[in-house]
């Protein structure tokens, strides 16, 4: 059955293309497996709750009858605009209007999350573009320029929000513009498009563009919510949509409510955070996570940008799945919102999750790999800008940025065939990765630290699960030896040092931020001291006398396995490297201009690139991930041979270092 829609329809459709529904939730409340929703364009202002589930068969799909064309707003327009002095304008608005949950009564709060100014969930919103909150009256009247921000000279334009009654009113600094003229827009929605019930499975969700939710902070230890989202369920494929302006994430493919476990860390206080996520792991675990129930979601050739937390978040319920061709872009930029759960792509426990084809660039960090990133692939991705613009004003470590940051987890981690051009590449405070054919031009930071809770008097270490291979079932939890890292026919390349960088970087050593391991050098040179495969295995030979001190070894760095890198510019390789060159005779340049909204890598890399005798890298050659025991392969156990390369071309048997088969790809392939 297809059911249409068309907000200029009359009320009372039946659905049928002549008569169609006046609201998308008319359809959703009807929809059984095998339908198939068709919304004309026009824009729809509701919270769709998809009642029914689809099969693995007969999916319910939601399609917008034009691309982009179908707009569901979680927002309302403001006509009544009063002016209250200069440029200075006031809104009065019922608090019926928003239902059971006010976004200028909601302040953003929650585990790991350290901004603190009382910003709340609702937004306001000139012609598109979302203004910034301050906290007095006077502020609007005389906005001074927040250097925090990667977009200062838009920081002036400002609004404040107070309750008179039963009214919530919201003041606004227009400068110059008739708001009643132009269009604005207030956040009154949670979600867009999003279940209530969970278990609701196999929907599509196709070609609509989505803007202006509420939503709320979404750490792991808490209720996971998006503008769009499956909401604790199988199966879905978010495709083709332009993602926007959500107040916290975008997309969600998170974590199910555990109210006993809500943040716990941030309400109870007795329980460390770490500790509660563990708990949650294993809750979730006993109440139904298996890879025969959740996940497996697709999230595909959407443009997801200017959200405040994250484009797409995830904890939990995103395993297993393929998140693949996105343009994530600009998330964070306001920088009002602060912690640790922020980035273009935030995944807790990414098992057997892909990430492929995606450019992501200007985010505060691409994609941050938190917990379990057991199985995980990030390949063939183009990173780019995720750091602060030059005169930013830095406020803490994890405002800097870097392009993948993968933490705390045992691996197997997979980075093959990726351009990773921001100030710092990989930050890498875990262990159980592999680096195969990435062209790198930041630096690795966070290398041998930032895998403890930051205790002073105690040691303060965060074991965290790994599982059986390829399922959700906990095999066993440990600490972090550091190390078990491969890099294998990678590029580096070191940019210029930006000054204003070094200069923090220095400052925040001297306030004991190093456990941060702050660095904008590039190479392999971080695991200077860490052993080879062969020195570190062959300490362990049992011997009565020395079965006791034999203990202690549990505890070292594990090895680092080399080959085939090549380092320009005084990119440094680590002090075990093999089968290596450094170019000291050529100076590599590395940049990008843009084509038709796409992107063309420009450097002379491949003019100067040397010939050696590199390895062709497969599965047999990494080895396995040491905790987990699990090989670096594909979900299904089948190994992998690393003979395509960034746009899928074959390496040949002469394979060269970097993401690209040969220099030609340059001029015909777009990025």
């Amino acid at each position: 059955m297809i059911y249409y829609v068309s907000c200029d329809a009359p009320r009372y459709g039946n659905g049928s293309k002549a008569a169609p529904f006046q609201t998308i939730q008319a359809a959703a409340d009807i929809a059984r497996p095998g339908d198939e929703v068709v919304v004309f364009p026009g824009t729809y202002r509701e919270a769709v709750n998809p009642k029914h589930a689809g099969t693995e068969d007969a999916r319910i799909v939601y399609r917008s009858a034009e691309p982009l064309g179908a707009v569901i707003k979680g927002s309302e327009v403001v006509k009544n605009w009063k002016n209250l002095e200069g440029d200075v304008w006031c809104a009065r608005i019922p608090n019926g209007v928003f239902g059971d949950y006010n976004p200028y009564t909601f302040i953003i709060k929650g585990d790991w999350y350290n901004s603190t100014d009382p910003v709340h969930t609702g937004e306001v919103y000139l012609n598109g573009k979302a203004f910034y909150e301050v906290f007095t009256l006077e502020d609007v009247k005389h906005p001074q320029k927040n250097l925090r921000s990667w977009d200062p000279e838009w920081t002036i334009y400002t609004w404040y929000t107070e309750q008179d009654g039963d009214f919530t009113v919201i003041y606004a600094n227009f400068h110059g513009a008739d708001p009643n003229a132009e269009c604005v827009e207030i956040n009154v929605r949670r979600t867009c498009f999003y279940p209530e019930a969970e278990g609701v499975n196999y929907i599509t969700f196709s070609g609509f563009t989505v803007r202006h939710a509420a939503t709320t902070w979404a750490p792991p230890t808490a209720y996971q919510e998006g503008m769009i989202g499956p909401h604790w369920s199988k199966g879905w494929i978010i495709e083709d949509c332009e993602v926007s302006d959500s107040r916290c994430s975008g997309i969600s493919l998170g974590k199910y409510l555990q109210p006993n476990n809500e943040n716990k860390w941030t309400t109870r206080y007795t329980k460390d955070g770490t500790q509660t996520e563990r708990d949650a792991i294993c809750q979730a675990q006993i109440e139904g996570w298996t890879k025969e129930n959740i996940g497996h979601h697709i999230v595909r050739r959407c443009n997801i940008h200017d959200c405040g937390q994250t484009g797409i978040v995830g904890h939990l319920g995103g395993v297993f799945s393929l998140i693949e061709d996105n343009h994530i872009h600009h998330i964070n930029n306001m920088q009002d919102l602060a912690g640790a759960e922020i980035g273009g792509i935030k995944m807790h426990a990414a098992i057997d999750c892909i990430y492929r084809r995606n450019h992501i660039h200007h985010c505060t960090r691409g994609i941050w790999l938190d917990w379990q990133a057991q199985g995980t692939r990030v390949t063939a991705n183009l990173f780019h800008d995720n750091h602060p613009p030059v005169g930013t004003k830095i406020d803490n470590p994890l405002a800097l940025a870097e392009d993948l940051f993968i933490e705390v987890s045992h691996g197997p981690t997979l980075v093959d065939n990726n351009i990773f051009l921001s100030v710092a590449s990989v930050k890498l405070a875990t262990q159980g990765v592999a680096l195969v054919h990435n062209l790198i031009g930041g630096a690795f930071t966070c290398v041998g630290a930032g895998v403890d809770n930051g205790g002073i008097r105690n040691a303060t270490p965060r074991y965290t699960p790994y599982h059986v291979p390829h399922r959700t079932e906990v095999a066993g939890f440990m600490t972090f030896l550091h190390g078990d890292a491969r890099f294998y026919n990678n590029v580096f390349v070191q940019q210029p040092l930006r000054e204003d960088l070094q200069e923090y970087f220095n400052g925040a050593a001297a306030s004991n931020n190093y456990q941060y391991r702050l660095n904008l050098e590039v190479g392999t040179f971080p695991y200077d001291g860490y052993p080879t495969a062969e020195k570190y295995f062959a300490q362990f030979v049992y011997s009565t006398t020395k079965n006791r001190a034999l203990r202690d070894l549990y505890y070292d760095h594990l090895p680092v396995y080399t080959g085939g890198n090549v380092y320009f510019n005084g990119a440094k390789p680590c002090d075990t490297e093999e089968n290596f060159v450094v170019d000291t005779e050529h100076q590599v340049t590395l940049g990008l201009e843009e084509e038709g909204g796409e992107v063309r890598l420009v450097t002379n890399l491949y003019d100067v690139l040397p010939e050696f005798e590199i390895g062709m890298i497969d599965t047999g050659r990494l080895g396995e991930a040491f905790e987990p025991e699990q090989k670096f392969e594909n979900p299904d156990g089948t190994p992998i041979i690393f003979n395509r390369d960034y746009f899928g071309k074959n390496r040949g048997v002469a394979p060269i270092p970097g993401p690209l088969a040969c220099k030609e790809e340059l001029q015909e392939n777009l990025f």
